[in-house]
């Protein structure tokens, strides 16, 4: 094939893949407007609700990860590629809204995160529904892509991530010098912003264990739970020696706590998201 041959099929390639984008993120739409116990159009024009937007852009964000990780993978051709990266993808945006479940009586079990998002427009709750959310598609991500598997082994690697989501908020909570449903309840962004990046550093990991080829259960289920071991063990070590190092003579958590400072709240979900990429280059 001549140099312009191949790059017609490139065009070609990516205008079908950009199409069926498209596609999967009105279907996206979709589901969320038909399942949401909510308006979504009315929270976000008529009522300038914050806390949906943000939980909606974690939602589109997830959906966009999920698609991508469908895209992993060597080429069969185009149509064979289609077939099965909208399969995938669709199987991943499914898991997405059936997660929702799992992130408000699960991950904000200690209140009707619902109750918050639309009566008090929490944005703190938005930001962690934000975090929920990506984490969840980027766990589903990991799930879909590589070859050797089926939509078994990706239905259960997902569900063997939301676990790892839920223990490590338990962790978190444990480990943090404030009680993080209390200070949700309370509006303080920066909680919700700090916990969001620490469930997305979370799901990095998860991801890198859960994606590549299948090979065996075996192997494949023993590498992901080492992978989530030196998750739980590293991320809240890097959390406290951190806290203090940031700002010298202060730390963290007391200006996330006591000042509601979104700026350490950025600061720790950053810190949280960095070493979670260093980590999936080591493990």
């Amino acid at each position: 094939m001549d140099i312009k041959g191949m790059v017609i099929d490139d065009i070609t390639r990516a205008a079908a893949f950009v199409a069926m984008y498209f596609v999967l993120f009105l279907l996206a739409k979709w589901f969320k407007d038909v399942f949401a116990p909510y308006k979504i159009n009315d929270e976000l024009t008529k009522k300038d609700n914050l806390a949906i937007a943000l939980t909606m852009s974690g939602y589109y964000l997830a959906t966009a990860a999920i698609f991508v990780g469908a895209l992993f993978g060597p080429t069969q051709g185009l149509k064979e590629d289609l077939i099965a990266v909208g399969g995938y993808s669709l199987l991943g945006l499914v898991l997405l809204n059936l997660s929702r479940w799992f992130n408000d009586k699960i991950i904000l079990r200690k209140f009707c995160d619902t109750e918050q998002l639309i009566k008090e427009k929490n944005v703190s709750v938005g930001a962690v529904q934000f975090g929920a959310y990506l984490a969840t598609g980027i766990i589903a991500a990991g799930a879909v892509s590589g070859q050797g598997g089926n939509v078994l082994t990706s239905v259960i690697f997902f569900v063997l991530g939301q676990i790892s989501l839920f223990i490590f908020s338990l962790i978190y909570e444990k480990f943090s010098t404030y009680n993080i449903h209390e200070e949700l309840l309370n509006k303080n962004v920066a909680s919700g912003v700090a916990f969001a990046g620490n469930l997305i550093a979370l799901s990095i990991i998860v991801m890198n264990a859960a994606s590549g080829d299948f090979v065996n259960w075996q192997k494949d289920i023993m590498l992901f739970a080492i992978a989530n071991v030196i998750a739980f063990i590293f991320l809240p070590v890097i959390r406290l020696v951190m806290d203090r190092l940031v700002v010298p003579g202060d730390s963290l958590g007391r200006e996330i706590k006591e000042d509601k400072n979104i700026g350490a709240g950025f600061l720790e979900a950053t810190i949280a998201i960095s070493f979670a990429v260093i980590l999936t280059r080591l493990i």
